[in-house]
């Protein structure tokens, strides 16, 4: 699984259904990942603060804590310098959720967003040339925001 559907499969597994928060951790490729307990203790914590660096409720910063002993180590070969990423076994998905988050924030700034839907809790990465993506799906949330829309024109009138 790519690192960037691995962050959007993590922050897209506490769905609201039936206007109740939904917990699907354990369901993810992340949680598959992550073997130790004090592991999934962490990537629960990343996921609660990743979502909301994402809504924009936390700066940045808030995933500093997540980055503890991590360091790069360059390695000589033939082809020049590699670089391998050390950090604790318990916290390797952890960090690399972390570092994807980063990633896309420089390569494809503020394409990963929140659905614009009000009762969604849902990420969408905007894959779009435009990038003018507002829900997580059309056929669900875009939907609903324009069937809803289309209900408050009509009984204006």
């Amino acid at each position: 699984m790519a690192d960037e559907e691995l962050l959007l499969d993590l922050l897209n597994s506490t769905p609201q259904v039936a206007g109740v928060e939904q917990d699907l951790l354990e369901q993810t490729e992340a949680w598959a990942l992550t073997r130790s307990r004090d592991g999934r203790q962490a990537l629960a914590a990343v996921r609660s603060v990743l979502q909301d660096v994402v809504r924009g409720d936390e700066p940045p910063s808030a995933l500093t804590p997540f980055l503890r002993d991590v360091r790069q180590v360059p390695t000589m070969t033939a082809d020049g310098v590699t670089w391998t990423l050390e950090a604790p076994a318990a916290h390797r998905t952890v960090v690399r959720v972390v570092l994807a988050w980063s990633e896309l924030e420089a390569t494809k700034a503020s394409r990963l967003r929140p659905c614009e839907n009000p009762e969604c809790r849902l990420f969408l990465l905007d894959r779009s040339k435009a990038n003018t993506a507002r829900w997580c799906s059309m056929a669900v949330c875009g939907n609903r925001m324009k069937a809803r829309r289309h209900y408050q024109a009509k009984t204006r009138a």
